[in-house]
């Protein structure tokens, strides 16, 4: 198998825009959010569930998650190093590092506040679409609704949120860089350079002001045009935000990345919970 990494993190954190600078390194193939993590939690619960179980080794089952990366990526021969994109392998650091032990995962990090206050300005953007990132009407109702739709443990933000922590602070978080979608914006070369560090990586010349990325079809599927529209100059331009500040001050003080607790995780990130605000239109 090519050697394979991992892109993770939240939502609105830059991971679209990280997958687009790194594709344009010839040696890398890196995109959007691919169905592969779906794949393999399909293959785990054969492995786990039902009469089919009783057949399945955990060996049978490795071979398995390693034969889904091999056949999905097998229409790009080209790239030499394969990031696959999922927020949900931040819960998944003790597999990887039984199938893919020289595997590395980069968590895009961005403070909780500013993340829902992206989502919340192209949902302000599109007022007369129904985006399908809420259930029903009475989650689209307020700012309020939404933000507790989005931030619940099994939605967009909430799931993130948890699945990162839990890396965070876990015994494989060795493996894990947490990278801070303000600095890979105010710096992308230095953010860049220690990303490469990080995977063993010979350096490679980006062009951080041709950045090119878009998933139309996958944002208008959700209804929410702009969702993973990247602007080709990677730059800095401060904001206010839109939400309310009871709301905002009570995100920011999720951004548990910014505190000083142990962790074996690499980052590179701001240490100012109250650091400025982030730019808008980036993934």
């Amino acid at each position: 198998m090519r050697r394979l990494h991992f892109i993770t993190g939240l939502p609105r954190a830059g991971s679209t825009l990280l997958a687009g600078i790194l594709r344009q390194n010839p040696r890398f193939h890196a995109g959007m959010t691919s169905p592969v993590g779906a794949l393999v939690n399909a293959a785990l619960r054969v492995s786990g569930d039902g009469e089919a179980a009783i057949q399945m080794t955990e060996e049978k089952t490795e071979r398995l998650i390693r034969g889904i990366f091999q056949a999905y990526y097998d229409d790009v021969p080209h790239a030499e190093v394969i990031f696959d994109t999922n927020r949900q392998w931040s819960a998944h650091l003790p597999m990887i590092a039984r199938f893919a032990p020289e595997a590395r995962v980069i968590a895009c990090v961005r403070n909780p506040a500013w993340v829902m206050d992206s989502i919340e300005q192209i949902t302000r953007r599109n007022p007369l679409r129904r985006s399908r990132l809420f259930q029903n009407d009475g989650e689209r109702a307020t700012v309020y609704t939404r933000t507790d739709a989005l931030t619940r443990q099994d939605r967009l933000i909430g799931f993130a949120w948890t699945a990162l922590k839990e890396a965070y602070f876990s015994d494989q978080a060795g493996r894990l860089l947490l990278l801070e979608y303000d600095i890979l914006c105010q710096r992308p070369q230095e953010a860049i350079d220690l990303v490469y560090r990080f995977l063993g990586e010979p350096p490679f010349t980006h062009d951080f002001d041709a950045v090119d990325y878009d998933a139309e079809a996958f944002d208008a599927f959700l209804n929410t045009p702009g969702l993973h529209r990247v602007r080709r100059k990677v730059a800095w331009e401060p904001r206010r935000s839109v939400l309310p500040p009871d709301l905002f001050t009570k995100l920011a003080g999720m951004a548990f990345w910014q505190e000083n607790h142990p962790t074996l995780a690499n980052r590179i990130v701001t240490s100012d919970p109250a650091a400025p605000p982030s730019p808008p239109g980036h993934d």
